[in-house]
């Protein structure tokens, strides 16, 4: 596939999670700041995790898998993952975002300030396996002698 049809693929795929997919789509398109607000708990929820866990965990799961699904970062590193993860998800420093929580997306295809992708969607809907990111984040800790910052 190529990089424009995997663009258009990851836009049409993220502004379906929208109350309002053309809306969203506006918002990417025009809109000075280049993001969109969307909804978590219908088509994925995202685990949020601070930087410092965040990017070694990521270092991990690569390794691991051919490709990640999406991770967004800004201060922190916010992995997607099923619906329904973060109401299961309990772990210190570790904040997920689920039904009813908004997230604050980067269009797929363009850098903007602030937060932005580290693993863009494919448009496939793929997403982070929870199992795998959990014993990729004891590695990452484990690796860094345990200390979990």
């Amino acid at each position: 596939m190529s990089g424009d049809a995997g663009a258009r693929n990851a836009v049409e795929w993220l502004a379906s999670a929208a109350p309002d997919p053309e809306t969203c789509r506006w918002e990417w398109e025009r809109s000075p700041l280049g993001v969109a607000l969307l909804p978590a708990g219908r088509l994925w929820d995202v685990l949020i995790l601070p930087s410092g866990l965040g990017y070694p965990t990521l270092d991990v799961l690569s390794r691991r898998a051919d490709r990640p699904g999406p991770v967004l970062a800004d201060s922190r590193v916010g992995f997607f993952v099923p619906p329904g993860t973060a109401a299961r998800w309990i772990a210190t420093g570790v904040r997920g975002a689920g039904r009813g929580a908004w997230i604050v997306v980067p269009h797929p295809a363009r850098a903007v300030s602030g937060v932005r992708w580290i693993v863009p969607p494919d448009g496939s809907g793929t997403l982070n396996d929870p199992a795998a990111l959990e014993l990729a984040m004891h590695e990452a800790v484990a690796g860094r002698g345990g200390t979990g910052r």
